[in-house]
């Protein structure tokens, strides 16, 4: 008798504990629904605490979520918490050491916080399993770089390049490796300038330069000759190219001249580069040139490597007493071998204090219009010889309303050692 007064209430307390427990569980986000949480806090808010906080209770509900742990370690590596991160990244690959994701974020971390050595293990480890993975293959050349092993690193780029000419990251990787291997270089440049109207004689111009470069950047010294207007000058000029970090570099000139009829008497530059994600490039900076009086110049450039293409548009700006002027070159080369072979069109209005042909020509009274156009070839041989040839045509206005044309023929060879 008890028994039937007493089962109508356990049955209403389990229907009361079911529904409390459904209420519960509809009010208790998934590990799934906390990681969608983790991500918009971190990528959309820059939130990193509460990215943490609700990547460590999706973990909490399941251990074993080798994507959470993952990106709880690449959140921790953005906040500096580095130990913390490497044992996110440890207990990520222990979970699973075939997991590519894994050792591509533990890589990162290392590479950015100066071990290349332990940069370079991991991508190793991870090539065990994922021989052909190019994001891991492009690390490794990367660590290779920092620790100076750039043969090796070149092998790699060069085999990424043959099975994809289009791979823009591995050109732009292959670009770098090159100019930190090239220890020596020595080369040569002649130009031929003619004129249909503008001078009488043609202008000849002669450089020679040497480069010894490593990894804290280049260092080039020229001997430029030149022969104007009926008189010959030299000038001598140094450029370097500091690097400041895996992000930033910037390039540094200065020159001085005996003639300023020839040349500029002085001359001086400074830009600073930024090596950007998806294989862009910007700088900003300026030029100096002293000839009877000084000139200043502003300039400014963007570039991109896209597929088998390198696109690049700069611009000079000179302010003036009276007004500003304002010169635009545009330049795209196309790859067809490494880093040295590519065909390369520039496409340009008004004069640019960096063509040394024709900056002199800065030094006019009349600041007027001119456009132009140059076509090159540049071939590699044997990896460590470069030839190239130029071609370049300028109508330009010398006069007020009176124009002429120019024509410049430029050969060159580098040699590598």
């Amino acid at each position: 008798m008890k028994f039937k007064k007493i089962l109508p209430c356990v049955l209403l307390l389990i229907c009361l504990m079911v529904a409390l427990n459904n209420v519960l569980a509809q009010d208790t986000p998934s590990s799934d629904e906390l990681f969608v949480q983790a991500r918009s806090a971190a990528f959309d808010n820059k939130d990193y605490p509460l990215a943490i906080e609700l990547s460590n209770r999706a973990l909490a509900i399941s251990p074993a979520y080798v994507d959470i742990r993952i990106f709880l370690g690449r959140v921790y590596t953005w906040s500096g918490k580095l130990d913390s991160a490497r044992t996110c990244f440890e207990e990520a690959l222990k979970q699973k050491p075939d997991y590519e994701d894994a050792s591509s974020a533990y890589a990162d971390l290392e590479y950015w916080n100066d071990n290349p050595t332990k940069a370079l293990a991991i991508c190793d480890s991870g090539l065990h399993y994922h021989p052909d993975s190019r994001i891991l293959q492009l690390k490794k050349a990367k660590s290779l770089a920092a620790l100076t092993r750039y043969v090796e690193a070149s092998t790699i780029t060069t085999n990424l390049l043959v099975a994809d000419p289009k791979d823009s990251e591995a050109r732009t990787l292959a670009q770098s490796i090159a100019e930190m291997a090239s220890v020596n270089k020595i080369g040569f440049r002649y130009d031929y300038v003619g004129f249909d109207k503008q001078f009488a004689n043609a202008w000849h111009i002669a450089a020679i330069q040497y480069s010894h470069g490593g990894k804290a950047g280049s260092i080039i010294g020229r001997f430029n000759y030149g022969y104007r207007f009926q008189t010959s000058a030299a000038q001598l000029e140094v450029d370097a190219y500091p690097r400041i970090s895996k992000t930033f570099y910037s390039y540094v000139n200065a020159g001085f001249s005996d003639s300023t009829g020839v040349f500029p008497k002085y001359r001086a530059g400074f830009s600073l580069y930024a090596n950007l994600p998806k294989s862009f490039e910007a700088d900003a900076g300026f030029r100096y040139l002293y000839f009877s009086n000084a000139t200043w110049i502003y300039t400014g450039s963007i570039g991109k490597y896209y597929k088998s293409y390198w696109f690049n548009f700069r611009t000079y700006i000179t302010p003036g007493n009276s007004n500003i002027s304002q010169s635009f070159a545009f330049t795209t080369r196309y790859y067809f071998g490494g880093v040295d072979d590519y065909f390369h069109l520039l496409l340009s209005t008004g004069l640019s204090p960096d063509d040394r042909t024709n900056n002199v020509q800065l030094n006019n009274v009349y600041k007027l219009k001119s456009k132009g156009a140059t076509i090159g070839y540049n071939k590699s041989i044997k990896k460590k010889n470069i030839l190239f040839v130029n071609f370049a045509y300028t109508h330009q206005e010398y006069l007020p309303k009176t124009f002429g044309n120019q024509y410049n023929l430029a050969v060159g060879f580098q040699r590598r050692f």
